[in-house]
């Protein structure tokens, strides 16, 4: 337990006592008398820092004092410095190691504590040892003018804020190391060690920023050298940039501010926090938003939108702490830069946009995709703008006109926003790019030969369409369910149309007209019309399941209700065709040349369409 101060302040054998004691902790530590001193750091020992920075105040008491004790008083403190500011520059040092992203997301709050001179929190629980360092802080209180009784400093590692809630100096230094910073600090000023102590300062932290710069991955770039990057290249430097960025402003830049204010402010000297803090980060904050400017006014293609409008969100979301952090006249140019840049990444959101709708429409490939399945641009046109309806409280705000449609381009659709006039303008936009795909599509299904492909082709993908939509709530809340009812009535219209081209032909066989001889209905059935007609059914039936086993579609759900729906129609009349005819194909000669498949079976071989197998998958499983 420190002595109280009544009891130093008393008979001269205690002061005498007092200081050969400390005298010796002094010398302990002396690195040029000391192997063991050169090896350790006091403050790597709570109880030395304890020892230790009472004996530097006790031998304090005495340089002044006059006779033997006094020289022996001005040498000690001398030992005591040169040792002080090693430690210091060895706390400020070790703490360098680069920003971790995950600890600034795991301090999410911000509640105070009271830190006290032996590192510990008062919350609650006291001890004596905290009761002995209330008289030092508050005696460092009055020395900086602080109205409080307790040096607050908020929890977590590392972690204090002062000017938003998202500010969190939490990485830079944690809390203990800016409390021994403190008192080393207050001792050195006390002894006359001020100009020392900030060149310390100044060195370590300047090349401390510098450092977390490469560990987070920000480059030294040009703009011309941003621009010349190729985009898988730039994709990743920007979620980089996203992270660190928030990092440098946040904690970087944001605990130098206040590790200079903490360390310093109780010097008098107001300025010197100030200037020290601009003349380390102004020159690494130009930098770091030089990456954004660089991305804002590059040329634009429906790849970048994304990384853009996270760029923005990100600028946007600092802004607040940009301004204050960089609240001082000097870093004026620094909030100015940051404003310009969001106004730019914003402009260039809504040119990419408009830029994709056209890229849409004029998607150029003709070349059928097999099996009539989803189309490429269909997937990627659906997922891209299910990635728009995600960053919608972004673009409602930034998208501020609907769309519109050149009236003298015929390769366009018409566009009728009647019934959508509740919609914001992002909504008509996103409806609108629809529309497009959907015209777009219309043109490549002309491409088929086969009509009922080419109907396949549009169910499959305007019901992937309608599966993309209901799978995004952000999105299905943006169409609107009259647009999706819309797109659900074509895609069944598609399906009907399908079967249609596909199955009439095949249908046709099982009627009874054409068989019966000439008189009345009853009088007979033309067997060799008969036969015939089984020839023509076995061939159509057996070219429709050969090709389109070979079409593919790939919802499974939709896949087994077109089935089911083609079974509805095709089972009963050909069990009812069999039934009527049967008898008559089984008393003549080979009877087994026509009547070739059960009911069952064909209702199996129906079951084997739309999965997409080769030709020799099909010959293969026929011969199972």
């Amino acid at each position: 337990m420190e002595p109280p101060q009544e009891q130093i302040n008393g008979a001269g054998d205690c002061s005498v006592s007092g200081f050969d004691s400390a005298e010796k902790v002094i010398f302990r530590w002396d690195a040029t008398a000391s192997e063991e001193a050169r090896e350790k750091m006091i403050f790597n020992d709570p109880q030395e820092v304890k020892l230790y920075l009472h004996a530097v105040d006790e031998i304090q008491r005495f340089v002044s004092s006059g006779g033997e004790i006094e020289t022996r008083a001005n040498s000690a403190i001398q030992i005591a410095m040169a040792r002080l500011e090693d430690e210091f520059r060895n706390i400020l040092v070790s703490h360098s190691s680069p920003i971790n992203s995950d600890s600034l997301m795991s301090s999410s709050s911000s509640s105070h504590l009271e830190v006290e001179e032996d590192g510990s929190s008062n919350n609650g629980t006291n001890c004596n040892e905290e009761d002995e360092q209330e008289e030092e802080e508050a005696d460092l209180l009055k020395r900086t003018g602080s109205s409080s009784g307790s040096v607050r400093l908020p929890t977590g590692r590392g972690s204090y804020s002062r000017s938003t809630s998202s500010i969190r100096e939490i990485e830079l230094i944690p809390i203990d190391a800016v409390v021994y910073l403190s008192w080393i600090a207050r001792r050195m000023v006390s002894a006359g060690y001020l100009r020392e102590c900030i060149q310390v300062y100044g060195s370590v932290r300047k090349s401390a920023v510098d450092s977390s710069f490469r560990r987070l991955g920000i480059e030294k770039l040009s703009i011309g050298d941003v621009q010349r990057l190729n985009w898988e290249a730039l994709e990743q430097k920007i979620r980089r940039w996203i992270r660190a960025a928030k990092i440098c402003v946040r904690v970087v830049f944001a605990s130098e501010k206040l590790l200079c204010e903490h360390v310093f402010d109780s010097v008098g000297a107001v300025n010197i926090h100030e200037a020290c803090f601009m003349e380390t980060v102004k020159g690494p904050a130009i930098q770091l938003f030089n990456f954004a400017e660089a991305i804002s006014i590059s040329r634009r293609s429906p790849e970048k939108l994304f990384k853009i409008l996270d760029l923005h969100d990100a600028l946007i979301e600092l802004l607040p702490d940009i301004e204050s952090v960089f609240d001082l006249k000097s870093s004026d140019s620094i909030r100015v830069q940051a404003a310009e840049i969001l106004s730019r990444l914003a402009e260039a959101a809504r040119g990419i946009l408009s830029e994709f709708e056209n890229a849409v429409l004029r998607e150029p490939s003709r070349v059928p995709v097999p099996g009539g399945t989803i189309h490429p641009l269909t997937r990627y046109v659906m997922n891209y703008i299910s990635l728009i309806s995600e960053y919608r409280p972004t673009l409602i705000d930034l998208i501020m006109s609907k769309p519109s449609r050149n009236a003298t381009d015929t390769n366009s659709p018409e566009i009728d926003f009647s019934e959508l006039e509740n919609k914001v303008p992002l909504a008509l936009h996103l409806i609108w790019i629809i529309l497009i795909l959907q015209f777009n599509l219309e043109g490549k299904s002309k491409h088929y030969r086969d009509a009922a492909l080419s109907h396949l082709f549009i169910m499959n993908n305007v019901h992937y369409i309608v599966q993309k939509i209901k799978g995004s709530p952000e999105l299905r809340e943006m169409i609107g369910d009259l647009y999706l009812r819309k797109l659900t009535g074509k895609f069944r219209q598609a399906a009907t149309y399908y079967q249609r081209a596909a199955w009439v032909k095949v249908l046709y066989c099982l009627r009874d007209e054409g068989l019966h001889t000439k008189g009345s209905f009853s009088s007979g059935v033309s067997k060799s019309a008969l036969r015939e007609r089984f020839k023509s059914f076995n061939a159509l039936f057996e070219e429709v399941h050969r090709v389109q086993s070979q079409w593919l579609v790939p919802d499974s759900q939709l896949r087994e209700e077109l089935k089911i729906s083609i079974l509805e129609k095709l089972s009963p009349a050909y069990r009812s065709f069999l039934g009527r005819f049967r008898s008559h194909i089984e008393s003549g000669k080979h009877p087994e040349n026509y009547i070739k498949i059960t009911v069952e079976e064909l209702e199996t071989e129906v079951l084997d369409l739309f999965e997409g197998l080769s030709a020799t998958q099909h010959l293969r499983r026929r011969s199972e």
